[in-house]
């Protein structure tokens, strides 16, 4: 018996001895309160899910949940307090033993739906948070669960966001990195929030993703500044959207290429549109952060600036860039337009327009997104590299020249091109030797140089490629690019390809809108002896971008494929394509093979002298030393050795 009760039970019999009616009312039963860590996850996009395939996506949650998340929750001593649907509740005893669980779960997660086709791919995003809860036998409550199913809502698929009270506790404990959000102000929750963000296998490398800023920490611009100088530079800079202080460790992060998605524009007349317009701007938000030094405003905050003045979108929100648009769909056709504007000036710098069936909308949400966000990477890089060439042109830093060579990267490739990019990023490493961004395009420009031989000493070139993407990739491990560009380096070594392989789907698995990494994979693809596998992803990256630099490797790399299974007025059609976007001297190679198998001896020789033309002196014996440095695949290499013939058909000297 508590004291209470005893206090109780004594006045009670005293008031029965002198014969007064009882006063006091004995208390209702304590409710059961602790402290406790709340994870609350859910399943991105689960209604389209669901739409596509009820049966295939219950099935495959049931399996996630029973494989991935309910061991990862035991093994961290948390319990799962309910089902809520397309999700769960659980409570830990300690936040780190939370974050623990969600990264195990996460990064499990990831490889058990790495396969999966992107339109039906399951991925959680989960909320965490310390908190005063009620604790029911299957149930809690409190505004402690309340805040952590807020920050599940402002999470990216695959992402963790945490409260500042989980922060506190995690830090430094549980090694992951967190970004700082800022101030959050959640749905039905009276103050605001401060959330810190972290991104896991699913998420571009190591910065937030998530609302109110998204970002990718890479400008880790290590100049210590004292408080005042920091403030100064902030205020200077224009808006938190240039300049951002970590407390913990002062430095500043450069965030140019700043930008916010408004809401686009159903021009259908049609109100069931209006989730495919939003769907696209969202989606677009989440791709656009994975670029590189991208700082992107969350579609929560960007609502409210729908049909303002950018000169109001820049001073509020600090950003350089808006991007809207709109959708009309008429009948079995939707469009989709898009424009860039520059918040500086009001002028438009770049417009596109998709068309697609209305029928595939679902997919077609993927590519359009995809499919811009590529577009704008481009853009937004050119138009940052002009813009510091013209700002400082005789001083510039590690990110100016870091944009230069990637706008130099951006066009199609040639071997001076290449070489100018390279030394650009050498430039910018000897400004800041750690600039991560810096060491993936030089190691990329490396990479290029020995799969296009365009180099004398290729191992020299791997090695220090190598070394600068293994720089990034133990700082950052789910940074895409830099899994992109391994990838490229063990393509180039032409040996353990599977290894490349691998790398290219880490790189599509972490940004699916990646188009040169689908493009590279349809290539090693080929390599590996297994053609028929190229066309998906080859097909995957034209669509994605189907105005890329890369066009007409992609379109190469398609009729190469078609050669080595023996597909020959196939591969003369792709080969062709490619010439015609940009003549490049391997494609006239398999053009003259495929002409000379199908009888057209004319046009074999009009291809071989073409090919002479670009590389003198070319024979088929050169043909078969670059067909062995490629490859050690024995299926590749009898592959391989038809193509020699057709060469030989077409009149190409043997030596």
């Amino acid at each position: 018996m508590d004291i209470a009760r005893l206090a109780l039970s004594r006045i009670r019999r005293k008031n029965e001895q002198v014969g007064e009616p009882t006063m006091v009312q004995e208390r209702a039963a304590r409710v059961a309160r602790r402290l406790s860590a709340i994870l609350a996850a859910d399943v991105a996009g689960y209604s389209r899910l669901m739409h596509n395939d009820e049966e295939a996506t219950h099935a495959k949650l049931t399996a996630l949940l029973t494989d991935a998340v309910a061991p990862a929750v035991a093994e961290h001593g948390g319990r799962i307090v309910k089902n809520t649907g397309d999700g769960f509740l659980a409570e830990f005893p300690s936040a780190v033993e939370a974050v623990r669980a969600a990264v195990q779960f996460q990064t499990r997660v990831t490889e058990l739906t790495i396969d999966d086709p992107e339109a039906k791919r399951i991925a959680f995003r989960v909320g965490i948070n310390i908190g005063d809860v009620i604790v029911e036998p299957n149930d809690i409550f409190g505004d402690g669960v309340n805040v952590a199913a807020r920050l599940e809502g402002i999470a990216k698929a695959g992402g963790v966001c945490i409260s500042s009270a989980a922060y506190d506790q995690v830090r430094g404990k549980v090694g992951v990195a967190f970004v700082d959000l800022g101030e959050q102000n959640l749905k039905n929750i009276a103050l605001p929030v401060r959330a810190y963000a972290s991104q896991l296998s699913d998420a571009p490398r190591d910065g937030p993703g998530f609302p109110f800023v998204q970002w990718t920490w890479h400008s880790r611009r290590r100049a210590r500044l004292g408080l005042t100088m920091a403030l100064l530079l902030l205020m200077a800079g224009g808006g938190v959207g240039y300049w951002y202080m970590r407390w913990n460790e002062p430095q500043l992060v450069n965030h140019r290429l700043s930008i916010v998605v408004l809401p686009f524009t159903n021009l259908s007349n049609e109100p069931e549109q209006e989730y495919f317009a939003e769907g696209v701007a969202d989606d677009l938000s989440a791709d656009l952060s994975r670029i590189e030094d991208s700082f992107v405003i969350a579609p929560s905050t960007a609502r409210a600036y729908k049909n303002v003045d950018p000169k109001r979108v820049r001073r509020e929100l600090g950003v350089r860039y808006i991007l809207d648009g709109s959708l009309r769909r008429t009948e079995s056709i939707v469009r989709i337009n898009a424009r860039l504007i520059d918040t500086r000036t009001g002028a438009q710098i770049w417009s596109e327009g998709v068309d697609g069936e209305w029928s595939k909308s679902l997919q077609l949400q993927d590519v359009i997104t995809g499919g811009l966000a590529r577009r704008l990477d481009l853009e937004l890089t050119n138009h940052e590299s002009r813009d510091a060439e013209v700002a400082r042109p005789n001083n510039p830093d590690a990110v100016d020249l870091t944009m230069r060579g990637l706008a130099v990267l951006n066009r199609p490739y040639s071997r001076e091109q290449v070489a100018q990019s390279g030394a650009l990023f050498e430039r910018a490493l000897q400004i800041d030797p750690g600039y991560p961004k810096a060491l993936v395009g030089l190691a990329d420009a490396l990479a290029i140089q020995v799969n296009y031989r365009w180099t004398d000493t290729p191992a020299d070139k791997l090695r220090r490629a190598e070394q600068a993407v293994d720089q990034v990739l133990s700082q950052f491990p789910s940074d895409a690019m830099a899994h992109f560009v391994k990838g490229e380096i063990q393509r180039a070594k032409g040996r353990n390809l599977d290894a490349a392989v691998s790398e290219y789907m880490a790189a599509i698995g972490i940004n699916p809108s990646l188009a040169p990494a689908h493009g590279a994979l349809g290539a090693a693809k080929i390599r590996v002896g297994r053609s028929a596998e190229a066309f998906a992803p080859l097909q995957m990256a034209i669509q994605l971008s189907p105005r890329d630099p890369l066009l007409s490797t992609w379109y190469f790399y398609a009729c190469h494929a078609h050669s080595h299974l023996a597909q020959y007025d196939e591969a003369i059609d792709w080969c062709s394509r490619s010439i015609t976007v940009n003549p490049f001297w391997i494609a006239y190679a398999d053009l003259a093979a495929a002409n000379a198998w199908t009888g057209h001896e004319l046009e074999a020789l009009a291809a071989i002298g073409e090919l002479r033309r670009l590389k003198p002196n070319y024979t088929v014996a050169l043909w078969l030393q670059d067909g062995s440095a490629w490859s050690d695949n024995v299926v590749f290499l009898a592959e391989f050795q038809r193509i020699a013939e057709g060469l030989r058909k077409a009149g190409l000297p043997e030596r």
